[in-house]
């Protein structure tokens, strides 16, 4: 990098998809000071760690491939943001002093306290500590042992789809509706999947206990289950409230429309832990990507003295894989409504796993020529404001 007198400091916190792009997009100027927090020293491919539990996917990625020159990877975790003095303190006691952070910390598994056994008893598979965990539990049962997922959304599926594909004894809770971000024909084809791959899935029931060889259902039946994962909802971390930061009623941190804190304007949100104008985007890698490169442009344009551009932003689609031989493509219209028009077996796998490629070959292009990958596609964010006011 070019030596100036004086640099502009950027803390990152969170090496996921949001906040990885978000650094390398910053390095489209020479006089910023990059600094990426995250609490391991491998990008973690968090949309294949279904694959990583059932053993067949590493889901870990060197920085080195990921990172631009540059950019300093601290292995820490955040634990307080300083707004009057300007530092991010460190678990290890270190503070990174910052002009600007983007707060990317995305989200984690929710096992509810509220479910008797579950934070005991229950598997997430939404990190990656955990997610090992899983798959050295799981490589310890027999072959025949019934395992339990909770939750019928993709997560979900995907777990399900996965460890049956393996010859798995699964059984699928799905809560009220199986796939309901899809649309009729979509939910279909994959209870069609499903069924024809021997997973026991159970509609218009929840689970409302967790024993350590068994669920209760929330109609009292109890069934055998010697190991179960917990798949229902997402939690983000808790810096932001830590910090005395506004946040939204899940405790993503409340911004507005250019993604920047609501209380300081020099904390720019990006990904999962965000929440524009109250009104969040689907957690998802697919938002991700484009909220890190906005967070940057943010940082960018008030840098340089700048109107940041607003959130315009839609959705194009909905991914799931179905084991290694089969998925889904769900269209959605850019409010992230389930158009009628989806395309699956192999031909929905050969997309899905096309775009899990690209989704990291991309941020290694952005890490090599910042500014070269464009992830940002206009939506109906603002149409949508205008209507809900």
């Amino acid at each position: 990098m070019t030596e100036h007198n004086a640099f502009h400091k950027v803390v990152v916190i969170g090496g996921g998809y949001a906040g990885t792009v978000a650094a390398n997009h910053l390095r489209m100027r020479d006089d910023i000071d990059i600094t990426l927090v995250n609490s391991r020293p491998t990008f973690v491919e968090r949309i294949r760690l279904h694959q990583f539990v059932a053993g067949n996917y590493d889901a870990s990625v060197d920085y080195g491939t990921l990172l631009g020159d540059g950019i300093e990877l601290v292995v820490d975790n955040a634990t307080r943001i300083d707004t009057a003095s300007r530092t991010v303190k460190l678990a290890s006691g270190r503070a990174l002093d910052y002009d600007y952070v983007i707060y990317a910390v995305g989200s984690t598994g929710a096992v509810p306290s509220s479910v008797p056994g579950a934070a005991e008893f229950a598997y997430s598979i939404a990190e990656f500590e955990v997610a090992q965990r899983l798959r050295d539990r799981l490589a310890e049962l027999p072959a025949n042992a019934v395992v339990t997922v909770v939750g019928g959304g993709l997560t979900g599926i995907e777990t399900a789809a996965e460890l049956a594909e393996q010859g798995r004894k699964v059984t699928l809770v799905a809560g009220r509706t199986l796939a309901p971000t899809l649309s009729a024909p979509g939910r279909r084809s994959v209870a069609t999947w499903l069924s024809e791959n021997d997973v026991t899935v159970l509609e218009g029931t929840a689970v409302a206990e967790v024993r350590q060889n068994a669920v209760v259902l929330t109609d009292g039946a109890v069934r055998q289950s010697a190991l179960t994962i917990w798949t229902a909802g997402f939690g983000v971390p808790g810096l932001a409230a830590a910090s005395g930061l506004p946040v939204d009623e899940l405790g993503r941190l409340l911004t507005d429309e250019t993604l920047a804190s609501v209380d300081d304007d020099r904390i720019v949100a990006a990904g999962d832990a965000g929440s524009p104008s109250g009104r969040p985007l689907r957690m998802s890698c697919q938002a991700a990507i484009p909220l890190g490169v906005q967070a940057a442009d943010t940082v960018l344009s008030r840098i340089a003295g700048t109107a940041p551009a607003v959130l315009d932003q839609g959705f194009k689609g909905v991914l799931i894989s179905l084991g290694r031989h089969a998925g889904i493509k769900q269209l959605v219209s850019a409010d992230d409504t389930p158009l009628d028009t989806y395309f699956d077996g192999q031909e929905g796998a050969q997309m899905k796993e096309e775009q899990c490629r690209k989704t990291v070959m991309g941020i290694g292009m952005e890490a090599r020529n910042p500014g070269t990958v464009v992830w940002y596609k206009p939506g109906p964010r603002l149409e949508q404001m205008a209507a809900a006011r």
